[in-house]
């Protein structure tokens, strides 16, 4: 959890904040978020400033897509891949050509005066890049990005998930699982640096092709929403596709319960969660009794040789 040296304060609109010995200039702090909740862009920076502990090792290094909502979570948003400026001097950056002449500095959550920044520019939610900035072309995780169609439950995306999970552990794979914060979940696999983007995403879509074939009733690969079957769950793997992102670990959703995007044990997949479960307001609680769970995706053991299937 977070260190208390840190304070955003609840009776001020502007304030500025000391964090890893940097100033940090933050704005419209008592500026309604959730409406329907009465939370505000402060209770949000609180949030993050507690959970920095456990969520910046999973960030750290890789270059952050920016989703601005300025006015709150029910409001417009945009996204926004280069580091504006003028931008404080310690905010690290992390170039990456797009080709065509199009090279992009993003910028790098670092620390927690980097993290307090980005959210004060009205960021909800965090999106990084699979790769770290050393090569961004070689990702260090494939995922599967389970999301319930039209008529489809969060009850399917938990038996999906269990299915992909008995998929992948028969090859060797050691999946986690967390919800998307959204309506779904995503299943995550830490693998050895080594393939390009491409290839964990040829990989994936092998997976998910064959389960979703296996299951039909349940599960669909296909992307134009008009040809998925009623009342099934996408596995979504074109999220393993260059330059695409998904909402990290730890991430609040910008939902009507400020949900937030929290690793899950097995075992609660199983006996069944709720997205609405875990919240912006709960989560210091569950992480104070069941710590990271997400910390095997950190461990340099145990990672999965995409070599053995591709």
């Amino acid at each position: 959890m977070g260190r208390a040296d840190v304070v955003v304060p609840h009776d001020a609109d502007h304030a500025v904040v000391r964090a890893d010995g940097k100033e940090v200039r933050l704005t419209n702090l008592r500026k309604i978020f959730w409406p329907e909740l009465g939370l505000t862009k402060g209770d949000l920076l609180r949030y993050y400033t507690a959970v920095a502990g456990v969520l910046l090792p999973h960030i750290r290094n890789r270059a952050m897509v920016m989703k601005r909502y300025p006015h709150g979570a029910a409001g417009e948003f945009f996204f926004m891949k280069r580091a504006p400026t003028p931008r404080p001097e310690w905010i690290e950056i992390c170039t990456i050509d797009h080709g065509e002449g199009n090279v992009i500095d993003f910028p790098m959550i670092q620390d927690r005066a980097a993290l307090l920044w980005v959210i004060n520019l009205g960021c909800i939610d965090l999106n990084q890049w699979y790769a770290t900035c050393d090569d961004t072309d070689r990702p260090d995780y494939l995922h599967f990005d389970l999301d319930p169609t039209a008529g489809a439950s969060f009850a399917k995306a938990r038996q999906c998930a269990l299915i992909l999970r008995e998929g992948l552990e028969s090859v060797g794979m050691k999946p986690l699982v967390k919800t998307s914060g959204a309506s779904g979940l995503h299943v995550y696999v830490a693998i050895k640096r080594g393939p390009a983007q491409k290839q964990v995403w040829t990989v994936a879509k092998t997976i998910a092709v064959e389960l979703a074939a296996a299951n039909p009733r349940l599960m669909t690969t296909k992307f134009k929403i008009a040809d998925r079957p009623r009342g099934t769950v996408l596995i979504d793997y074109n999220q393993n596709a260059w330059g695409r992102t998904l909402a990290s670990v730890y991430s609040v959703r910008p939902t009507v319960t400020a949900s937030v995007s929290v690793p899950l044990t097995w075992t609660e997949v199983e006996k069944g969660v709720a997205i609405e479960d875990f919240r912006l307001d709960n989560i210091g609680k569950r992480l104070a009794r069941v710590g990271d769970l997400w910390k095997p995706m950190l461990a340099a053991k145990g990672r999965f040789d995409l070599s053995k299937v591709a």
